[in-house]
């Protein structure tokens, strides 16, 4: 890469960056990673999430490890229904090799960046107690003895760690009330803290570069309900825990999560800080609320933008004009209501497309609503061929500008939208590159 390529992927990465500061979000790297050649390049990744102020919590898994060690013991691994049997011996082996890795991942993170000016930044890794557990039991007549599931975690504990710009590093291995010991699934334990922490993102390492189809393509973006059925079609069991506690996850309040490959350098990086990403992102149900608008939508779309009219901030449609233009809409609706809507004008000569009538009800505005509604226009836009999006906007430029648009002037329009600027209105004009 030259000096222009990596100026031109710091410009484009800013935004991103910013956008990650200060967000929580759990990692899991299962113990196929651990062993991987790439780990050094992960490590790197996550030191350098952690200097931009991502606030980190790394779940660790230790299968192979596990079944390693218990071999080295003269033991062979014994499994029920893709559940590890943790007698009292095996579960010596669980504590040895799982303390084995901690270890490894404690003094790896301790070196910071290698041959960077951050080499030797200090790094403060934290472990603890935080996750009680209790026996799963007696299943079809097997006892799996000290294998157990996530009973509670200590949310409150993490976050403190957290804010202080500590990475959290949590095993495989949870306790319960009594003093016991139980192995976990890491799958268990990493969306089990996601959900309690109310993580932005889980984000899972993966053989495969994400969830590809049947067909071996990657899928880019999924809903829940696309990689449910997915999952359905699995058979290799790594493949099949991940998901399960990705959508776990999702459905329960987990707004983002994403498969990366763990063999390729810069994989995690790239899926944060670029566009397409180089991964599988699967998201909660909001992108299945975000519709094209139909004809029974108008009077909840004239309720939702009429105080925005009155205001000034948006053009006054009629309910006629609306009607005719219903079109273009898309509309986000929650429980049978309303609650954001947004129109693409599509210009296809110039291979542009106008993002107008951009609303979000009130009581939605600080919930991301608008991003999500932003991300789905430009999805459709790109969708449609469109290379440039522009809005014309007279009190919400800098909402604009904070999303990547830049000011233009009214000579940058399609020719057809330039004769119909009213300049009496005079407003702003900003493009977006897609």
């Amino acid at each position: 890469m030259n000096i222009a390529d990596q100026v031109y992927w710091f410009r484009h990465s800013a935004p991103y960056i910013n956008a990650h500061r200060g967000r929580t979000m759990v990692l899991l790297l299962g113990g196929e990673v651990l062993e991987h050649p790439n780990l050094t390049h992960i490590i790197h990744d996550i030191a350098l999430l952690n200097s931009l102020g991502v606030r980190l919590v790394i779940v660790f898994g230790a299968r192979p490890q596990i079944d390693q060690r218990l071999r080295d013991a003269g033991v062979e691994p014994q499994f029920h229904h893709g559940m590890r049997v943790t007698n009292e011996q095996a579960l010596v082996c669980v504590q040895e090799a799982v303390g084995r890795l901690r270890h490894m991942l404690e003094a790896r993170l301790s070196m910071g960046l290698i041959n960077s000016p951050m080499h030797g930044a200090h790094i403060q890794v934290v472990s603890g107690n935080w996750v009680s557990a209790r026996p799963i039991g007696v299943v079809n007549g097997v006892d799996l003895c000290h294998t157990g599931v996530v009973r509670k975690v200590d949310e409150a504990a993490i976050s403190r760690q957290l804010q202080m710009n500590n990475i959290v590093l949590q095993s495989c291995i949870g306790y319960s009330p009594t003093g016991e010991a139980f192995n976990l699934s890491c799958e268990d334990v990493a969306s089990s803290l996601a959900i309690a922490l109310k993580a932005d993102k889980l984000i899972v390492f993966s053989e495969q570069p994400g969830v590809l189809d049947e067909t071996g393509r990657l899928c880019r973006e999924l809903t829940v309900e696309q990689t449910l059925q997915r999952l359905e079609q699995l058979t290799d069991d790594n493949a099949r825990r991940s998901l399960a506690a990705i959508c776990r996850a999702c459905q329960n309040g987990v707004k983002r999560a994403h498969i990366v490959s763990y063999q390729e350098d810069g994989a995690l990086l790239q899926e944060l800080f670029t566009r397409d990403g180089t991964g599988s992102m699967v998201t909660d149900q909001n992108y299945e609320q975000m519709r094209p608008a139909t004809i029974d939508d108008v009077g909840g779309i004239l309720e939702l933008i009429r105080p925005l009219e009155e205001a000034g901030i948006l053009v006054r449609r009629s309910r006629e004009l609306l009607e005719r233009e219903i079109g273009y809409f898309i509309v986000d609706e929650r429980d049978g209501t309303i609650v954001g809507c947004a129109a693409l004008y599509p210009f296809p000569e110039e291979r542009m497309a106008e993002l107008a009538c951009v609303a979000v009800k009130s009581d939605y505005r600080s919930k991301g609503r608008g991003d999500t509604l932003l991300a789905y226009i430009e999805k459709q836009a790109r969708n449609q061929g469109v290379e440039q999006l522009f809005v014309l906007t007279t009190q919400t430029a800098h909402w604009f500008v904070e999303r990547g648009f830049q000011p233009a002037s009214v000579e940058a329009l399609p020719a057809s939208r330039k004769q119909l600027y009213n300049w009496q209105r005079n407003s702003k004009v900003f493009l977006k590159n897609l």
